[in-house]
């Protein structure tokens, strides 16, 4: 809206031309979601108690949780009315990869709110059953990435691996359509099983995106994509414009999310924000740097998997309690302890993967 207003009052004086710059709409996108996350937050906070929209707590989760049963949850849905309306305003609407995000954001959304609302209903931590969560994930990754191919001006397909800028292999749409959904599929249920503590997977979220709107923003510059020997995508640069709305929303719901946490961001919000960085990261064919980003994320599903997996085989448990998260709680760590240093992991992980664009 923005970029459009910008070009029309480009008529009338050159100045306005600044409306157009990425790194200005970047900027004014990312102080809008944060304004609009900060004003939210007490409104949408209020209403949830008033509806009695309060998190089911596991009663097999560590005993310190219990006390956090009553607190409000979807609150996912401040950050995702933020990014929204901040990337209308902001961003070139006309711009493919923006509608994909903006649509893989409102399809997974529809997920996380059934899921959170069937909790709250039947007043237990089941809500969807896996499979028909699984089911819906990988229907709507499928139709985002159809979209995308659809709409999309890039016709090559293509896989990129790190440290030697030859590793860029083309792949067949069957092919991209496999990797991509797993990517946005697990990523969404990354986050879901990390969003386990107060404040833990928001700021990881906003670390990653962080990444990713730089590399978009290298991969849209012809001059830094040579210079760093990645593909040029002229339509990624738009893409920071998306991550700056991301990350303002997720630091002004970080305000009412930190320890101890007044609203939980619930399933609609984890299992959204997983699958836009997903999402993020496939438009980007940068899907190895991201998965290098997401290193907590990968580490806490890791840690489920091989929990069920050993006691199922050898009913003997790996860790006190999956996900990890839990298990550093169990051997003491106070909570605000495991939170901060899994941002510190995730902190150094993002810097790591960045490092690697230059490292080819």
């Amino acid at each position: 809206m923005i970029e459009i207003l910008g070009a029309y009052l480009l008529n009338f004086d050159p100045g306005f031309n600044i409306l157009r710059y990425l790194t200005f709409r970047t900027l004014g996108g990312t102080i809008t979601a944060l304004t609009l996350s900060i004003l939210l937050g007490p409104i949408f906070i209020n209403f949830l108690k008033n509806i009695q929209f309060s998190q089911v707590i596991r009663k097999e989760g560590p005993q310190s949780h219990q006390k956090k049963s009553g607190t409000p949850t979807m609150g996912g849905l401040i950050i995702i009315a933020s990014v929204i309306i901040s990337t209308l305003i902001w961003a070139d609407l006309s711009n493919a990869y923006v509608w994909t995000l903006i649509i893989v954001t409102i399809l997974f959304s529809i997920v996380g709110l059934i899921d959170d609302y069937l909790k709250i209903s039947n007043k237990n931590s089941k809500g969807l059953s896996g499979k028909m969560k699984l089911l819906l994930q990988t229907g709507f990754a499928l139709i985002t990435l159809i979209i995308y191919l659809y709409y999309s001006t890039d016709s090559q397909l293509y896989f990129i691996l790190p440290f030697n800028k030859n590793f860029i292999f083309d792949i067949s749409i069957p092919l991209f359509l496999l990797i991509s959904t797993f990517v946005i599929v697990g990523s969404s249920n990354a986050v879901n099983l990390t969003d386990g503590l107060d404040g833990l997977a928001i700021l990881p979220t906003v670390l990653i995106m962080g990444g990713l709107g730089l590399v978009a923003y290298a991969m849209g510059n012809i001059i830094i994509a040579d210079y760093l020997y990645i593909p040029h995508l002229p339509q990624a640069g738009e893409l920071i414009v998306v991550a700056g709305s991301f990350i303002g929303a997720g630091i002004g719901f970080l305000w009412y999310n930190t320890y101890p946490a007044q609203v939980f961001m619930g399933d609609v919000g984890s299992l959204t924000l997983g699958a836009i960085l997903g999402t993020f990261s496939v438009v980007l064919r940068q899907e190895v740097i991201f998965a290098f980003m997401a290193g907590v994320f990968i580490m806490e599903t890791l840690s489920v998997i091989i929990q069920v997996l050993s006691y199922r085989l050898f009913k003997k448990r790996i860790f006190l309690m999956a996900p990890i998260h839990h298990h550093f709680e169990l051997k003491g760590w106070e909570e605000p302890k495991v939170i901060v240093r899994f941002w510190i992991i995730t902190f150094l992980l993002v810097l790591f993967a960045l490092a690697t664009l230059k490292i080819r």
